[in-house]
This record gives C-alpha cells, structure tokens and sequence, in this order.
C-alpha cells in the first residue's frame, strides 16, 4: 500500500521537509525535500529557552511548508523535534503550537530515537543482510549522533552533546576564529565523544557513513557544487585529507568571507568551522579516513519508522 508521507524535522540549526511516497517500508519516491537554516536553537544552550525570534523563524518556514505538503496531498504529516526542543524549558509548549497551527504531529525525540532514526534513514536503501559494521554520523545543531550497526539494525548509539550551534557558541568568538579557541573546541569535542563512545567500539566500525548538512556542505565545498545537487552529494567520499584542507581554507577568512565559499549556503558559515571539527575528532576517533555522505537520513528514518 502506497502511502504519501510528509515530516519535517525541526532541528536545532535547521528545518527540513521531506514529501515522500512509502511503500512496503521503502520510500519510492522523493516529492519534496527542502532545507532552511533557522537556528532554532540560538541560546538555549545559554539560557535553556526556545526565544521568541527563533521561533518566528520556524514557524515563517512552517508556512512555506504547509502549503507543499497541502499541495501534495500527503497522508501523514509528523514533525520530528529534537535537541534544541527537547532541552529547552518552552519546548514542549513550542511542539504544541507547531501541532495545532501547522497540523502536523509532533514527536519530541529523545537522543536514542533521533539516533535509531537516523540509522534506519542512512542504511535503509542498503542490503539488509549485509554484515559490515557501520558507524552513522549526524552533526546536529544541538547534538550529534553516534551510531554503529549493520544491515538496518543499530547494536550502539549515543547522542552526544556536541553541536555545531551548541560549540560554536561555546568557543567561536574571533573573526575568523583563533587558534587557541579552534584547539579549545576541539578539546570538548574530544572529551564529550571519549565519553559517549566506549573504547570497545571505537575498534569496531569498517565503514563511516555522515548525514546531515555538515557533511552535504563538505561533498558541496570539495566539488565547488553551485548550484547545490544533492545527486552529486550523495555518495561522495570525503577524505580526512580533505576535511582537513578544507576547515584550514574555512579558518584562515572572516564570516563574510566564508559566506561567498563555493558550495556553502551562506546561512550556514556561521557553524561550519565547528561542524568540520566535530567531524573530524569523530573519524579520528574511530580510526576512519574517509566517509561517505549520504542524503538519506533522519527525514528518511522518520518516514519510515514513525508511527503516530
């Protein structure tokens, strides 16, 4: 049975909407798929509070998005929210309103639905019987996930408490960042994923797949994609060698600067030195020297493997 299927994921950093047709637990076909940077997340690590001004964002973005889906016809219509929501004191209050203004149905995630979601969305296109453990990376706003499997069955994860809204409010100060500050992020990075990952798993990944726009934005940096073409992105390996050449071009200009890079939405200049750290730290980490990005990822898995 045909199912047409709308969710957005409301993000810390972004809101992103998938329009898609689900049959027999795959997705057969994409509609719509759009990205906004609304940094919904913008303080709440400071002040635990969802602010009136990023909430205005989403819900301007939430409008352009309900007339799509209304346009679609879609079935189902979920949101999924996640770290900057499910952390803030407000947030349970934002979901509500995004439920009966928009009609969508609301999942506020925890960090281990977000990150099994996201599992199922990045292997979901993949054999199922394929035996060769998978490490799933997706860098958040809020938080990043963590996630080790193979076929579509997570056996690990951990959501992290590194984000790339979250530590570039942290430690990001200069213009273009210092490097006594880049060396302090990476250092939480470093001990906040030393925490979440125990050492036995560390040894086990053969493989490292990242979703997410820090590693889209990366496929699009290092083939200079103007415009952005997600077919283009999706399956490109990316080098630690790469990763690091590019975060030494991302480094050594202002913002303004970074926002004319080819390849990177300007709206997300602002985070994507962090995002190329936690990145980084994360396959260093893991002993991986390259990754593949993928477009199918927790809007996939929320499609998927959601009920309401």
């Amino acid at each position: 049975m045909l199912i047409r299927t709308a969710v957005v994921d409301i993000g810390t950093n972004s809101t992103r909407l998938l329009v898609a047709d689900v049959e027999d637990e795959r997705v057969t076909k994409e509609l719509e798929r759009l990205s906004t940077v609304t940094r919904l997340g913008a303080g709440v690590d400071a002040d635990g509070r969802l602010s009136d001004e990023a909430m205005e964002r989403v819900y301007s973005t939430l409008d352009e998005y309900r007339a799509l889906i209304q346009r679609h016809g879609a079935e189902i219509e979920r949101a999924v929210l996640t770290s900057a929501v499910r952390e803030a004191t407000n947030g349970a209050e934002f979901a509500e309103t995004v439920k009966q203004r928009y009609g969508l149905t609301p999942h506020i995630l925890t960090g281990d639905e977000e990150a099994n979601l996201t599992f199922l969305g990045a292997m979901s296109e993949r054999d199922p019987d394929d035996p060769t453990p998978t490490l799933v990376i997706d860098i958040g706003g809020g938080s990043t996930e963590v996630v080790i499997g193979s076929g579509h069955e997570a056996s690990f994860h951990v959501s992290t408490q590194a984000g790339v809204v979250r530590q570039t409010e942290r430690h990001l100060h200069g213009d273009p960042p210092t490097l006594a500050e880049l060396e302090e992020l990476a250092a939480d990075v470093r001990a906040v994923l030393a925490e979440g990952v125990p050492a036995e798993h560390r040894r086990a990944v053969q493989r490292a797949i990242a979703v997410a726009g820090t590693a889209t934005s990366l496929a699009a940096i290092a083939q200079k994609l103007e415009p952005y073409d997600p077919a283009k992105a999706h399956g490109y390996m990316l080098s630690l060698g790469e990763c690091e050449r590019i975060l030494a071009e991302l480094v050594s200009i202002p913002l303004e600067e970074r926002r004319q890079v080819p390849g990177l939405h300007p709206d997300r200049a602002p985070t994507i030195v962090a995002g190329v750290v936690i990145l980084l730290e994360t396959l260093d980490m893991f002993g991986v020297r390259e990754v593949e990005v993928s477009e199918h990822d927790i809007l996939r898995g929320a499609a998927l493997g959601l009920s309401d």
